[in-house]
Order: structure tokens, then sequence, then C-alpha cells
């Protein structure tokens, strides 16, 4: 009953004396193993402290007690992974590593930038189905008359490449995925499918999960990895050129198509045997491909809008730098305009080009933004704040002395290893992202330790955190797969494992020779 009485408490008092057994305390409820994990990384912290002297400055051991903490928690999961990646905000200050302002400044850099203006457009493509209708039109030309399986699965898996160099790996995934399982869905199932079609099904959703990862890897904005890497680099070499998105294109695009072919060749290898066009015949055809773009309709004034804003990002990014003779547009600027300012330029004119379809309303709602995935984004703020930390704190000269026994070790044997070991603690442990940023400062270190460039080390990091193609957990896409029912943990072995192979053997030819074109990598660290 309410009243008006002003000495009526607001919120009701409970008078009950005796507590009731709900609510008595038990020490017992404390202690599990999420509450163990989240310990660990205060323990682990405090043992770096108490045990571990080094040469250098004391900010040196506490960035390695520090690094030990936020691991910890990455790696256990103790803490939600984006609240991870804001600890050094408070953890850098409170261990004298750098001030508040410096480690903010981290997580605003101009490759953050890049990833917002990037995802904003990845959300229109969403909101207007664009990637829908390029998928079925891409692959429609593909499928041929009668049905070619090979063909078929190089037009599915080569359209999932060519969205992923524009988006996110993972959303790439997500979007291609209904689109496979659109075509898969006219084929029998349960006791009635045959092998060749069970078959074709199982490379048909690999093929979408594992060129999902492949394609990202073409550019700069293909996936959180490349970034972290770029601005690794940066931070740690800021007199030399950084890796503009027109620079990894010329190495990452050719990387990624050799990868692919290697991808497509295995599947046919493995699932794609002789009699399966036969098998296949009576279900799939062009027809069927051609009703579902039909159902689409012919493109709105809002879908060429966002493809002109798309295409119009990408080519800016391509022709900000060009080469040293002919230095792009980005001269006109003096080199203060970089590929985040051109992301976010574009995904402004998202909210200023009015939709004509819906009066008094722009291409893109502020609602939408909802869905950016500011996990990543601070993933990304930590990996660069990490980054500037062990270099002020002067841990990199403490990693670098103990690293000298490499310095006699030849590039061609330790780059495969390097690659090796970040795809198997992608694989086992954490994600590719998070592995890229456990890893790239200690190959930074041991990359002037061994007297070489940078790149040559950090890219086979980088890149060997993307070959993680064994299990599902490994990486978000590979769940996607997994979760269709097509595909079982020893199809993806049976897959992945070649594949990882192909991935480090191609590295390692195209770092050294392409590498050294591209990146300048012939010039060693002296």
């Amino acid at each position: 009953m309410s009243t008006d009485d002003p000495k009526t408490p607001l919120l009701p008092i409970d008078d009950r004396d005796e507590p009731s057994s709900s609510s008595t305390f038990s020490l017992q409820s404390l202690v599990t193993l999420k509450t163990l994990y989240v310990l660990l990384g205060p323990i682990l912290c405090a043992i770096v402290f108490l045990f571990v002297k080094f040469d250098g400055p004391v900010t040196s051991r506490n960035m390695l007690g520090v690094l030990a903490w936020v691991f910890s928690w990455w790696l256990t999961e103790a803490v939600p992974m984006p609240i991870t990646s804001i600890a050094p905000l408070f953890l850098f200050p409170l261990f004298g590593i750098s001030s508040a302002d410096t480690v903010a400044h981290s997580y605003m850099d101009d490759v953050i930038t890049l990833v917002l203006g990037s995802f904003i457009l990845v959300l229109a493509v969403e909101r207007y189905n664009i990637h829908r209708r390029l998928a079925l039109n891409i692959t429609s030309r593909f499928c041929g008359e009668p049905v070619n399986p090979p063909l078929l699965l190089l037009g599915i898996c080569a359209t999932t490449f060519f969205v992923s160099m524009w988006m996110h790996n993972v959303a790439s995934a997500v979007m291609m995925m209904p689109v496979a399982a659109g075509i898969l869905h006219r084929l029998p199932t349960g006791s009635i499918q045959s092998t060749h079609v069970r078959n074709f099904c199982r490379a048909v959703i690999l093929g979408v999960t594992y060129a999902a990862p492949i394609g990202g890897m073409s550019t700069l904005t293909g996936t959180g990895v490349t970034l972290i890497l770029a601005a690794m680099y940066k931070g740690s070499s800021p007199e030399a050129d950084s890796i503009s998105f027109n620079t990894w294109f010329f190495f990452g695009f050719p990387l990624a198509v050799l990868i692919f072919f290697a991808l497509w060749a295995i599947l046919c290898s493995l699932y794609l045997r002789r009699g399966s066009s036969q098998a296949l015949a009576p279900y799939l055809d062009k027809a069927h491909l051609k009703r579902e773009l039909d159902l689409l309709g012919p493109m709105a004034f809002a879908e060429k809008m966002v493809l002109a804003v798309f295409g119009m990002m990408v080519a800016l990014w391509m022709t900000r730098s060009i080469t040293e003779d002919i230095p792009g547009w980005g001269a006109l600027f003096h080199g203060r305009a970089g590929d985040g300012t051109v992301s976010v330029l574009m995904a402004t004119l998202l909210f200023v080009i009015p939709n004509k379809k819906q009066k008094g309303e722009t291409l893109m709602d502020w609602n939408e933004c909802k869905k950016l995935p500011w996990g990543i984004i601070l993933l990304l703020g930590a990996g660069f704040a990490i980054a500037d930390g062990v270099q002020s704190s002067g841990l990199a000269n403490v990693l670098s002395g103990s690293l000298e026994f490499l310095e006699a070790v030849p590039y061609l044997a330790i780059a495969p290893v390097v690659c090796l070991v970040s795809a198997i603690i992608t694989e086992f442990i954490t994600s590719n992202d998070a592995t890229a940023t456990l890893v790239l400062p200690l190959l930074i270190q041991m990359a002037k330790t061994m007297h070489v460039h940078p790149l040559l080390l950090m890219v086979p990091g980088a890149i060997g955190s993307q070959l993680a193609f064994m299990l599902p957990t490994a990486t978000p896409s590979n769940v996607v797969g997994f979760m269709t029912g097509h595909i079982d943990i020893p199809n993806m072995v049976k897959t992945g494992i070649p594949l990882k192979i192909a991935g480090v053997v191609i590295l390692s030819i195209l770092m050294p020779t392409l590498g050294a074109f591209v990146f300048g990598t012939n010039q060693g660290v002296q």
C-alpha cells in the first residue's frame, strides 16, 4: 500500500533480526576454479616482484610483473577479455611504468580509428544484405552446367575469401555460412545421403570456415592480427616507414592467394572424388541460385550508395601512398592523414547521405553501432599499450640481452619455428589476437638480438597465429563452421594439418623473398 507520509521509507526495510539461511555467507562458495584464476594474476605479479632481479631499471621488473598478471587473465579467461584489455590503464600508472595519459593514447591510435570506421561500413553492408547478393552472384558464375563440384567449391570459397578481404574474418564466416547452407539445403540428408554428397557438404563448410581467415590475411583490415602487427611495428620502429594498407596488400594478397589454392587443392583431394558430379547433378543447378537472386529484387539506392562509399574507401586506401616517385594523395596533407582518417571519413558519410526510401533518415542509424565489437577494439588498444610499455620500461633492453644466444641461429631455421609456435598457441591456448599481442613484443627483441629486420620474425609470428585450423575452439570462425553439424573434429584435423604445414612453408619462402622487396627486410638491424 502506498502513502504520502514523508516518514515512509522509499525502499522496504527488513526488520527481521535473524538472517535467512539463503543469505548465510559461505567461504566455500568463494573457493572455485574461477576465483583461483582471478587470484593467479596478482600472485604471479607478486612472485615476479619478490624473486626477479634485473640489472636494468626497476620499471623493467614491474613491467614483467604486469605482463604476468595480464597474460594469465587472458589465457585463463578469469576476467572477460575486454575487461582484461583495459587493465593496463590502471596497472601501468600504479607500478610507475607510464602515466595514465600516455596509456590512454594507445587506445585511440590511428589503427583504432581504422578499425572503427571499417566496422561501421561492415554494419552497413550487413544492414542492406549486400554480402548475400554478392555471394550469390559470384557463386552462380562458378556453378557450371552440368554442375562441376571442384569449380563450385572454388566459387563458394573464393567468394568468402573476397568478402573477408574487406570485412573481419569472423563476420565474413557468419555471413557466408547461411549462403553455403542454403546451397547444401537442396541436397539429401540422413540415411539417403550418399558418400559423395556427404563429402561435398564437408568440403563446402570447411572451405568457408578456412577461407575466411585466409582471406583476412590479404588486407590490413581483414583481421585484428595484421592491425596489431602494424601498430606494434610502428611503436618499436618509429623511424621506419609504417605498414600502410597498400604495403601490406602487396605482400599479404599473394601470400593469402597461395594458401587459398593450397586449401582448395587439399579439399578437392580429400573430399571430391570421381563420381561426385553425377551424384550432385540432380540437386544443384544455376536455376536454384537464380531464384535466390530474384528474391532479393533489384539493387536499391541505399545498396548502391553503400557500395560506392565502400569502393571509395578502398580506392583511397590504395592510393594514399603509392611509391617513392608517386607519393599519392597523402602528400597533400604532409603525411598527417592516415588510413584511419579515410575509414572515419567514409563511415561519417553513411550518417550524412540520405536514404531515399525512408524520408528523413540517412543510410546508417546510430543504433546499428551498438553491434560494434568493442571487445576487439579494446584488445587492440591493450596490445599497443603493452608494446609501448615494454619499450618505455626498459624491459625491451633486458629481453634483448637475454636472447644473445640466438644471434648465431640462421633465420631460415627460426622463422618456421616462430610460425608454428604462434599457430600452436592459438590452437590450444588463446585467440589469434591475444596470441599476436603475447608473442610480437618478444619477437621484436629476438630480431634485434639476431640483427635482422623486425618484420622477418614479426610477420611469421602474426600470420602463424592465424593458421589455427585443427580445433573448433581455436578461432570463432572455426566455431561457426563446426556448429553447422556437417563437420566434426577428425574432419578438421585431417584438413587442418596439411593446410597448416602448407601455410608455414609458403610463408617461410615468401618472407625472405617477396617480403624483402615489399618491406625492405634485407636491411638488417645493426
